[in-house]
């Protein structure tokens, strides 16, 4: 569902642009709204939460989808935790819908899926383990890098049930606008991925915003 934000961005509290390739590691306290702008257009923003009081509790696909009976998430959708807790509710949209199903790149998925010689190319893991290495004071490790979001990115369900990588709906200045319902810690890989669409074969920046 297309809804679009009534905050400006010029009265955000924090920006920050972050490169295809690197991460995004912050809190975000209960009541603050983050937008995730996509600069360029057709960009995977690959995102994970967590509760900043208890990392075990993290957001979790499984409940999200089940509790709102849709696999995609727009405007209206509230992201449950993996204790039934609601962490934040998408309240603006101009893309439509982000995917919750088809995970996160890494080295090994881009061996299986494309070819041997793709294993050292950056992915969204290597992101992810490099953000919660670099940040100890967060207290994750590898074991907690569990099923993500991927805003703007586009992987439509088959008729016969599986998963394509398909060009994005995304476009430049398009964005998803989050309210966190409890403290939580933002964790995203903005997706260096080349050799599916997702990125439009091109990564592109996308900038984070924060209003208190």
């Amino acid at each position: 569902m297309i809804k679009e934000s009534v905050l400006r961005a010029a009265q955000a509290a924090y920006r920050e642009v972050v490169n295809a390739g690197d991460y995004y590691l912050r809190p975000l306290h209960q009541g603050q709204t983050i937008r995730i702008l996509d600069l360029e257009g057709n960009q995977a923003a690959d995102t994970l939460f967590y509760n900043a009081h208890d990392t075990s509790e993290r957001y979790s696909a499984i409940d999200t989808i089940r509790e709102q009976g849709n696999v995609y998430l727009t405007a209206g959708s509230v992201l449950l935790s993996n204790e039934g807790n609601p962490m934040l509710e998408i309240v603006a949209d101009t893309c439509g819908r982000h995917d919750t199903l088809g995970g996160a790149c890494a080295t090994e998925s881009n061996t299986v899926r494309y070819a041997l010689e793709k294993r050292c190319m950056h992915a969204c893991r290597d992101s992810w383990l490099l953000a919660v290495t670099e940040h100890e004071e967060y207290g994750l490790s590898k074991r907690d890098i569990t099923h993500n979001i991927n805003f703007f990115m586009n992987v439509p369900v088959t008729p016969e049930g599986g998963l394509t990588f398909a060009d994005g709906i995304s476009d430049a200045g398009k964005y998803v606008e989050l309210t966190a319902r409890m403290d939580v810690i933002v964790l995203i890989s903005n997706c260096p991925q080349l050799n599916n669409p997702c990125n439009a074969y091109n990564p592109t920046p996308i900038e984070i915003l924060i209003w208190n």
